[in-house]
């Protein structure tokens, strides 16, 4: 494999060996934590007092984990199509430069996110940073025909299966558990506890669906040497004549028999 195709596989083997297991180990605790709430005060020593604030501590893991793996899903082909590809560099040097400065403010809002504590600032610090994924998400460049492509594949013609989006939508609700982590704990009605379970749940559903539409894009995406060659037959055959993609026809089971 070259270098390109390891930078390919870099975003989702982060996310298989350290961003899924970590989604599990959340997902333990929060059922623990629940689970100590439900029981009396008699079988409360079953369960260890210290499953909340773990479960806080690794959430806050899984929320930077979560935004931290879409900015790395994002700047690789950012980096492949501006800085590798030959011909590109040129006409999108500013761009390049501008796109550098939005992952810049888009960490450092992340950053003070986990810092600020007042709800104003939590709510700006927030919305930088999923103002920040979506403007980077939504970059073009201009290719050497003079016209503008996406940076990023988004997959807008089914984007009700689309990685990209599954990807930012779980993003945005991290962000969102992570600004309301005080009000939970203020909350003497629990109504901001609820909106966390609720949206944590849909944010698992979303997890899924990225493993799940992770796995069927990296079996579209060719490796490099195999680039040209798929290159090649779309331009022999999909250019001069429609071409419809059909799954290969299986002989019957009984034609080896017959013969």
């Amino acid at each position: 494999m070259s270098a390109v195709d390891l930078a390919t596989i870099l975003h989702p083997a982060i996310a298989v060996f350290y961003v899924f297991p970590l989604i599990g180990v959340v997902v333990y605790f929060a059922w623990q934590t629940r689970q100590r709430r439900l029981q009396d005060k008699e079988n409360k020593g079953k369960i260890s007092p210290t499953v909340g604030p773990q479960h806080l501590q690794v959430g806050k893991w899984l929320s930077a984990s979560v935004v931290g793996i879409a900015l790395l899903g994002m700047a690789q082909p950012i980096v492949k199509k501006l800085l590798i590809e030959p011909g590109n560099w040129d006409a999108n040097a500013g761009r390049f430069v501008l796109i550098v400065l939005y992952f810049i403010v888009t960490i450092a809002s992340l950053v003070l996110l986990y810092r600020a504590r007042s709800l104003p600032w939590r709510a700006v610090f927030a919305t930088l940073t999923g103002m920040g994924l979506i403007i980077i998400g939504f970059q073009k460049f201009q290719a050497g025909d003079g016209n503008l492509y996406d940076l990023v594949f988004r997959r807008d013609f089914e984007w009700q299966i689309s990685h990209y989006y599954y990807g930012m939508v779980a993003a945005f609700l991290m962000i969102f558990s992570l600004a309301i982590v005080p009000d939970i704990y203020r909350d003497r009605s629990l109504t901001w506890r609820k909106v966390h379970i609720v949206l944590n749940c849909l944010a698992l559903l979303f997890f899924i669906g990225q493993g799940v539409t992770g796995a069927r894009d990296l079996l579209e995406i060719p490796l490099s040497w195999q680039k040209p060659a798929i290159e090649q037959l779309y331009i022999n055959n999909c250019q001069t004549q429609p071409c419809e993609v059909r799954p290969v026809e299986q002989p019957p089971a009984d034609a080896g028999q017959s013969q």
